[in-house]
């Protein structure tokens, strides 16, 4: 079964094509970082109107790349949400417009699953299981006791552990996107500052609010007693303080659900700092981590999620485009 997906939630333009849910074929990725950086963040509109210069380009290498023909392909996947508004559209009209002229069967994917899905790659899933989803907008723990189930145990109460992360790499003036530039950092620096219980207590919520507010002050009254900001080691006091919550709530999710395998997905999936901790504290289970290039927003993800839930027939009729294309927007 071949599946052509599509990914443009934010600002990246992909399309990929994957095979029986495993196997790669393509997996073309158009990046709009170096436009944003000068913003310090992704502009909407700039990313829309991108997306829009970039998608048919990135759909003809996809298949060029894998290879086959558009007869060949069984499936249209696409991402559906959640994600910017404009940039989800302009993904989700070209698959639509895609699978409509080839009368292919279309479905819309959830953005998360795919993150989630993105484990599936390199390895066979055992349930139950435990994910950790790390990313510039969520941050949660997600129970799978079966493909394509998930129950959310805790999620962020305010803001997303990415956001934080960019947000002090701002504070300290390292540029966007900031989060790899504080994990690079922190391994150089000791974790000498302070900062406060972020644990929430027994349960699997999480806040990194006031962790962000409190750098942002702490960097303000150093400023203001012409002191120096030792950013290595404030960089290493955040990211220690950051992962371990992150840690320690996983480890108490897999110990009560007697999870099978442990998993991190999202784009701090990436960071390595995490990835080190993880490693070091849990060990009682499988841990499956994605690989560096299937940790940011991609197609091969959706892609892989796609499948398993073709398979899971979780698809829904809210759109019909013909007797058999449909898209699930809610």
């Amino acid at each position: 079964m071949n599946i052509l997906s599509v990914e443009s939630s934010c600002d990246e333009t992909s399309v990929s094509i994957i095979k029986d849910g495993k196997e790669i074929l393509s997996n073309v990725v158009l990046s709009q970082i170096d436009i944003h950086k000068q913003y310090g963040g992704v502009v909407p509109e700039i990313a829309s109107r991108e997306h829009i210069k970039g998608i048919t380009m990135v759909f003809e290498e996809a298949i060029q790349i894998a290879g086959i023909t558009r007869k060949d392909i069984d499936l249209v996947a696409v991402t559906k949400g959640p994600g910017l508004i404009g940039s989800l559209l302009i993904g989700i009209n070209a698959a639509k417009a895609f699978a409509f002229a080839n009368d292919i069967e279309i479905s819309g994917v959830h953005h998360i699953a795919g993150h989630i899905y993105a484990n599936a790659i390199s390895k066979d899933l055992e349930f139950p299981l435990v994910c950790l989803v790390v990313s510039g907008g969520h941050t949660e723990l997600i129970l799978m006791k079966e493909h394509y189930s998930f129950e959310k145990l805790g999620e962020t109460m305010d803001d997303a552990v990415g956001e934080a992360y960019d947000k002090v790499a701002r504070t300290v003036g390292l540029g966007y996107p900031g989060g790899p530039v504080v994990d690079r950092l922190a391994k150089e620096g000791k974790p000498s500052y302070k900062m406060p219980d972020i644990s929430l207590g027994n349960t699997y919520n999480f806040s990194f609010s006031g962790i962000k507010s409190h750098v942002i002050n702490l960097v303000h009254n150093i400023n203001q007693r012409n002191e120096e900001v030792n950013i290595p080691d404030l960089c290493a006091s955040f990211q220690e303080t950051v992962s371990e919550v992150l840690v320690n709530k996983s480890i108490k999710a897999i110990a009560e659900y007697n999870a099978k395998m442990f998993m991190i997905a999202g784009g701090v999936a990436a960071n390595k700092g995490l990835r080190k901790k993880i490693e070091e504290r849990i060990n009682n289970v499988k841990v499956v981590v994605p690989e560096f290039k299937y940790c940011t927003d991609n197609a091969a993800m959706i892609g892989v999620a796609g499948y398993y839930q073709y398979l899971s027939k979780q698809q829904t009729d809210d759109m019909k485009l013909n007797g058999k294309s449909r898209l699930n927007l809610e």
